[in-house]
């Protein structure tokens, strides 16, 4: 093709499997390499890999000409699995267009607005049950009590399910969301056995989400449609709109109609997106909050500054508040690389001195580092530096689109972005506004990240204190 790659090694490709760094580390280095190419490439076992740098190229291929660059990648491995293939985020084609369509009312601002209540009661339950412990600083993992947050948030919002998991550690809801979100051990073995042989994974079937996990939602999910259907139930929630979906393509002969599996996949997508990512996210920010006093301080006496019980647009409002948060994200950003298949062949023409018009042929996979865009010095000076000031309204129209993209980018950007920010913002502000996060004897730094996880993740977990303000 004329790119530069990486040199593969006999059979692990250009990926080590086992090294001292995480993957997050492993792909800003392969991010690293070639650093005036605007695309190198890399292998993943024996399949190909187009590494896609440059800024005005990634917004090419996720923007302006999408049509070439549809999909995400198939894997065999969870298309076996009608609980993963059924997704927003593993649809492709005309599928993926109809269900967005379907599915982007759930995440306006005025559904963002009918849902602020119900998060509300979620944070002022955390921060209640950490109110009520006797010690005047509370040592934590931050990540086992946020992960319980966003249960709750995800259960009450999509599910209509109320929780307390802090209080109910061993809840249904939150044990079956952590054993999915688990990716490690044995199901990241499934995952290099796909990469090893994905006929064979496909013909043995192997999945990576358990059956009694699948069980248990499908039930959640089937007694909420029909005890709504049956008592003329509304809830403004993403059931409720694909129920709504699938009534109207029942009309629709040019519609393929939603069935009950399409509407168990999404909404179990949807919780182990929140689950996951915005507790990630969530532990990061209150880690570089606890490192970077003066910054804590400051967005205290902002929410501080609110006198009045907290709104919807009273949160969006608070503009430090959310140049904190574009920062946390800018450096910890939940999704560490997005890909994109070609969907039909695209040529990239060349720009530089010496390069080669390039054809990717169709069923190319590329990757967008993300974590290597969001700490190259070139974009963000000293970019381990929390500096919320990045994103300060003198400063942020200087950072290009493309080198930004915490929720991914162009049509297949994330859709629960916004619900993400609201949920966060919400949790970041009663818990700065009731305690001090401060560092205590098991807090790690600097931070080590662990090699065993496929997403961001402290070796040995975060551990911080929450100390009361009288």
């Amino acid at each position: 093709m004329g790119v530069p790659f990486i040199k593969p090694r006999f059979f692990v490709g250009s990926l080590e499997m086992m090294s001292s760094k995480s993957l997050a580390e492993k792909l800003q280095t392969i991010y690293r390499t070639y650093p005036d190419a605007r695309c190198h490439g890399v292998n993943q076992f024996s399949s190909p890999i187009l590494v896609i740098k440059d800024p005005d190229l990634i917004k090419q291929v996720t923007v302006k000409d999408f049509d070439h660059f549809v999909n995400h990648r198939s894997m065999a491995i969870l298309d076996n699995d009608p609980f993963w293939s059924k997704n927003l985020f593993a649809s492709r084609d005309e599928r993926w267009r109809n269900l967005r369509s379907t599915l982007s009312p759930s995440f306006t601002s005025s559904k963002m607005k009918i849902m602020f209540s119900l998060i509300d009661e979620c944070a002022q339950q955390f921060v209640d049950y950490f109110k009520k412990q006797d010690e005047e600083v509370v040592e934590l993992e931050v990540k086992d009590a946020l992960s319980r947050y966003t249960t709750d948030v995800i259960a009450t919002t999509a599910f209509g399910v109320r929780c307390n998991s802090l209080q109910d550690k061993k809840n249904d809801f939150y044990v079956m969301g952590e054993d999915a979100s688990n990716i490690g051990g044995l199901r990241l073995l499934k995952f290099v056995f796909y990469e090893i042989s994905p006929f064979l994974c496909k013909l043995l079937q192997v999945r990576i989400i358990p059956t009694n996990v699948t069980n248990y939602f499908s039930k959640i999910i089937e007694d909420t449609v029909r005890t709504r259907r049956d008592k003329n139930i509304v809830r403004p929630d993403m059931i409720q709109l694909l129920m709504e979906a699938q009534n109207n393509d029942a009309n629709n002969q040019n519609k393929r109609e939603i069935t009950l599996d399409d509407i168990n996949s999404q909404a179990f997508i949807f919780f182990l997106a929140g689950f996951e990512t915005v507790s990630t996210f969530l532990t990061f920010t209150l880690y570089e909050l606890a490192l970077n006093r003066d910054v804590q301080d400051r967005l205290r006496q902002e929410l501080d500054s609110v006198k009045e019980t907290i709104t919807y647009e009273t949160l969006l409002g608070l503009k430090y508040l959310d140049m904190v948060v574009c920062e946390s994200l800018r450096k910890w950003p939940p999704a560490i690389v997005t890909d994109r298949q070609v969907t039909k062949n695209f040529t990239i023409e060349p720009e530089k001195p010496g390069e080669k018009e390039i054809l990717l042929e169709k069923g190319l996979t590329c990757w967008i580092p993300i974590i290597g865009l969001h700490t190259n010095a070139k974009f963000y000076p000293n970019p381990e530096k929390f500096d919320p000031e990045r994103f300060s309204e003198e400063n942020k129209h200087k950072i290009h689109s493309s080198v930004y993209m915490p929720f991914g980018a162009g049509p297949r950007n994330c859709i629960g972005s916004r619900f993400a920010i609201l949920e966060s913002k919400l949790i970041i502000f009663y818990i700065l506004r009731n305690f001090e996060v401060v560092q205590i004897e098991k807090t790690q730094v600097p931070m080590v990240l662990d090699k065993k996880k496929m997403n961001l993740a402290a070796q040995g977990g975060v551990w911080l204190g929450l100390k009361k303000i009288k």
